[in-house]
């Protein structure tokens, strides 16, 4: 399969769902990820990637949480709807651990799955947060682009 925007986009979009019902129901990853696989259309999507997504948020989720937290304004973690800390733990993974993918493709696309998931608006807090958190996770390339 031909590796594009549009199957990352999707592997992204199921991640994001992988992550949320992971921590709603605490059920095993393998077995959340081979629910995917068999309710879902998989051909136009990036498995290797939504895998990736999906274990390595889920591995580091604390690490994640405490990266992104410090920008949440006066909200705590505690208060954090989970479509919204599913996206967030995404968006941060990708920061951390996917250098190659450009932090302004990271935000566009979690903002996107904000407005998609979210509630109303949450797309802004999302932007917000990761606009905040990527000069903090990737420095050099936020000030490279911002020159």
């Amino acid at each position: 399969m031909k590796i594009s925007a549009a199957t990352r986009s999707r592997a992204r979009h199921y991640a994001m769902q992988s992550l949320y019902q992971w921590a709603m129901t605490g059920n095993d990853l393998a077995t959340i990820e081979a629910e995917y696989h068999t309710d879902n259309n998989m051909t136009k999507v990036d498995v290797e990637y939504f895998h990736e997504l999906v274990h390595g948020a889920a591995k580091i989720a604390e690490e994640l949480d405490e990266a992104y937290t410090p920008f949440l304004k006066s909200m705590s973690l505690k208060e954090l709807d989970p479509v919204t800390q599913a996206i967030l733990r995404l968006a941060t993974f990708e920061f951390k651990a996917r250098v190659d993918v450009p932090y302004k493709v990271v935000i566009n696309e979690a903002v996107n799955l904000a407005k998609k998931f979210g509630a109303p608006d949450s797309h802004k807090f999302v932007n917000g947060v990761l606009d905040k958190l990527a000069p903090e996770l990737r420095e050099v390339e936020v000030k490279a682009t911002r020159k």
